[in-house]
């Protein structure tokens, strides 16, 4: 049997599977690259509208979905350790599954959790600090008042619901050597129904939120995690995430800026974006009440990156992605324009090897943050690449297309986000 790492002594790191690469349970190879991008833009519509939903923002004409991250994590549940491939979400907080004996669940391809077969199962009270934890999942008392409910609903009818349970969580790390979490704080679902994939087996919440694995963990890792995500079309399928000494960002090229909290919604983490340069060109990002000084949330289970238009009422003609579209339009020499194949995004083209870029960078607060070519367009296909921003009218978020080939730290004692430009192939 395996040496198993104690999350204590100090850090370690596990391998993030994008949904789309092989080994993922979602993966299909008859899907084209180019319609596997689309879905992805789609997904990032259907999480903004999801955030907005739990912001209490949203249109009620928005397509709302359930959980839909764009990155997997391998754990187990219980002793004897029973494997779930899980998504790794940044905008959620609880950890669940669903679980044995399921009054109403979806179609689920893996087999499901469980409890009776585990011997460090434990479900609990409604009296714990662990059920007080969860009142933003709308904790509850069973009928019998003898066990912490969960439930937690997506807008689109959507829901899981179950018992709130401590259990034995394990990830396996980079070294081969499992990652034993005793007493985590879960939701075994037996009641879960929606949009759900029967792809999907779990949910890892890593959002800010006192459910979420992050939190859990607290000063085991000194309230650090980090990722690193390689580009989609690198060969390298697998993207890596950090957690305690293993998530210090530094040496040269580190830049930081605050990580601001919302306490009314703990879960996203909010960044201060002042302005977007394109070339020579400089455009003003507004803020937004939403986040306090936040304007912008980082989520690595959004592809694109999202620009909501009421943002940016004071611009008279013209709103912001309208702007960029415009200003990289005009400064993009060579290659030619061309039409998305899937009919989703706006400013695409064949490049060549006359195709010249304008550099681009994000202006965060005290942090100015050049993005590559990658970080701007996403390639559709052999031939097309496509302008990787998104206008919507409800909230920000910058994506993870801009966020690949960067090591970005989380530092929740100190309220800073680090990036380090960096070849994610290589971590």
């Amino acid at each position: 049997m395996s040496a198993f790492v104690d999350a204590q002594s100090g850090g370690f790191s596990i391998n993030l599977v994008h949904r789309d690469s092989e080994g993922s349970p979602f993966y299909n190879p008859k899907e084209t690259p180019a319609r596997l991008v689309g879905y992805a833009g789609r997904r990032s519509i259907g999480r903004v509208h999801r955030f907005s939903h739990m912001l209490h923002l949203n249109n009620p004409d928005a397509q709302l979905t359930a959980n839909n991250g764009e990155y997997l994590v391998n754990i187990s549940l219980g002793t004897p350790p029973f494997p779930i491939v899980a998504i790794a979400d940044t905008g959620s907080d609880i950890i669940w599954t669903q679980c044995k004996p399921c009054t109403d669940c979806y179609k689920q391809d893996a087999p499901l959790f469980d409890p009776k077969s585990s011997s460090s199962y434990r479900t609990v009270s409604c009296s714990s600090n662990a059920c007080n934890s969860l009142q933003s999942e709308g904790s509850s008392c069973s009928s019998d008042g003898s066990v912490c409910e969960y439930q937690v609903s997506y807008g689109d009818q959507s829901h899981t619901q179950g018992d709130v349970a401590a259990e034995t969580l394990t990830l396996e790390s980079k070294t081969g050597n499992p990652v034993a979490l005793p007493k985590t704080v879960i939701g075994c679902g037996h009641d879960n129904a929606g949009t759900f994939s029967p792809k999907g087996s779990g949910i890892v919440g890593l959002g800010g939120g006192p459910a979420s694995l992050v939190s859990q963990l607290g000063s085991s890792i000194g309230g650090k995690f980090s990722y690193c995500m390689v580009p989609y079309a690198a060969a390298k399928p697998t993207s890596t995430m950090n957690f305690g000494t293993n998530a210090v960002v530094s040496g040269n090229g580190v830049l930081s800026t605050p990580l601001i909290s919302d306490p009314s919604q703990p879960t996203f983490y909010f960044l201060q974006l002042e302005a977007v340069s394109v070339g020579s060109k400089k455009i003003a990002f507004q803020g937004s009440s939403i986040g306090g000084s936040g304007n912008i949330i980082i989520d690595s289970g959004t592809t694109l990156t999202l620009v909501p238009t009421d943002f940016f009422s004071q611009l008279s003609d013209a709103d912001f992605f309208s702007q960029l579209s415009d200003a990289v339009e005009t400064q993009v020499t060579g290659g030619t324009k061309t039409s998305d194949p899937e009919g989703f995004f706006s400013l695409c083209y064949v490049p060549d090897s006359s195709l010249k870029l304008p550099p681009v960078t994000a202006h965060f607060k005290g942090a100015d943050v050049v993005l590559t070519s990658d970080n701007i367009f996403i390639q559709v296909n052999d031939k097309v690449v496509c302008l990787a921003f998104y206008a919507n009218d409800q909230l920000s978020i910058y994506g993870n297309v801009a966020q690949q080939n960067f090591l970005i730290g989380y530092d929740l004692p100190k309220q800073t986000l680090s990036f380090k430009p960096t070849d994610c192939t290589n971590t």
